[in-house]
């Protein structure tokens, strides 16, 4: 197995803790991204890290500002404007977002930057059923934004990690090592005792909080099963989920009475609003290029640990930027179900330094 495919392998086992933060990212367990790149920017990848790691550092804080940014934005979006309108946007707010995802990446194909195959009607029958967990795994992240703080959303989806664990072992037999389970626990009791004391939960928000990790372990899965069928590459999956979820979602929204209560909303016909969902949109596509270069010029076990690091600034930026009340209680556990997330990336860049070991022999 040559050098180039173990990266790829990592960065496909460590997509599975971004998918949480960045909805529009996708997790490609099929085959490598077929991502062209020039010799010049290869060249100046190697030289960068040669003359000190300039090129390491842009990696990291592009994949950090893609990531940490998708997420407040669409925070923004969720609640930001509720006092504007008679109830919410939610769905068509995942379908401006994936109406923006489409032509980003036909844009990028269209230049011959990224490469996958035209649209076929076989294959988009073939990938629907992975796309209705796709678009509930949008619309519940975007609802569970919409009615918690950052932070406990942030450390709540940590739980997705062990309904995935759970999930392999029920359908794979893939056993979890003992450094893993006490991870588990650790997250599992911060976030439920940060749950507990937090002022401002509610059932509403802890059913949407609950129902995301539930549907984003169940897309996680089931791509397991889905890419025996369909081969597509990172930037195919993210073309088929997106036009797929545009055609499920709009009807939806049209049927709820979304977009006839847009276009009743003067208040949101503004360049913030309009502005913030194309950036959402582009930022959540653009993440896929930016993990891409992040492990590239980086390696797979600092891309693990750059993204369990996010949750920081994530944490903090959401509780400073939207007035949250957090007591000192609940950013204990809130650090304490943070310090398990730490644990899991390390064990799981332990398990993949032995996996990588054993296939070299």
């Amino acid at each position: 197995m040559s050098s180039k495919m173990k990266m790829n392998k990592k960065l496909h086992e460590s997509d599975n803790d971004d998918l949480e933060m960045a909805p529009l990212k996708e997790v490609s367990l099929a085959d490598p991204p077929k991502v062209i790149v020039t010799s010049s920017s290869s060249t100046s990848s190697s030289s960068g890290r040669g003359a000190g790691g300039s090129s390491i550092v842009t990696a990291c804080l592009m994949y950090c500002f893609c990531s940490v940014s998708m997420v407040l934005t669409n925070k923004s979006l969720a609640s930001g404007y509720n006092a504007s309108i008679d109830g919410d946007l939610n769905v068509l707010l995942v379908v401006w977002q994936a109406m923006v995802a489409v032509a980003c990446v036909e844009l990028c194909k269209r230049l011959k930057w990224v490469e996958y195959p035209n649209f076929n009607m076989r294959t988009a029958r073939l990938w629907a059923p992975v796309n209705i967990l796709f678009c509930l795994m949008l619309f519940t992240g975007i609802s569970a934004l919409e009615h918690n703080s950052v932070p406990m959303v942030t450390i709540y989806k940590n739980i997705t990690n062990i309904i995935v664990t759970a999930g392999d072992f029920y359908f794979f037999h893939t056993s979890a090592e003992t450094l893993v389970l006490v991870a588990f626990g650790v997250m599992l009791t911060g976030a439920c005792a940060a749950a507990w004391n937090d002022m401002n939960i509610s059932f509403l928000g802890l059913f949407w909080m609950s129902t995301n990790c539930l549907v984003t372990a169940g897309y996680i899965l089931s791509l397991k099963f889905a890419t025996k069928n369909v081969k597509l590459s990172k930037f195919g999956m993210v073309f088929y989920n997106n036009v797929l979820c545009t055609l499920f979602l709009l009807p939806a929204a049209i049927f709820r009475g979304e977009l006839t209560l847009f276009f009743r909303t003067n208040a949101l016909h503004t360049s913030d609003y309009f502005g913030k969902n194309l950036f959402a949109g582009f930022v959540g596509f653009f993440l896929n290029f930016a993990s891409l270069n992040c492990v590239a010029a980086t390696g797979p076990t600092t891309y693990a640990i750059v993204g369990s690091l996010n949750k920081i600034p994530v944490t903090m930026l959401g509780y400073l930027l939207f007035d949250d009340v957090i007591t000192l209680e609940t950013w204990f556990f809130i650090a304490l179900s943070m310090c398990g997330g730490f644990l899991y990336s390390y064990a799981k860049i332990q398990t993949g330094r032995r996996k990588l070991a054993a296939s070299s022999k």
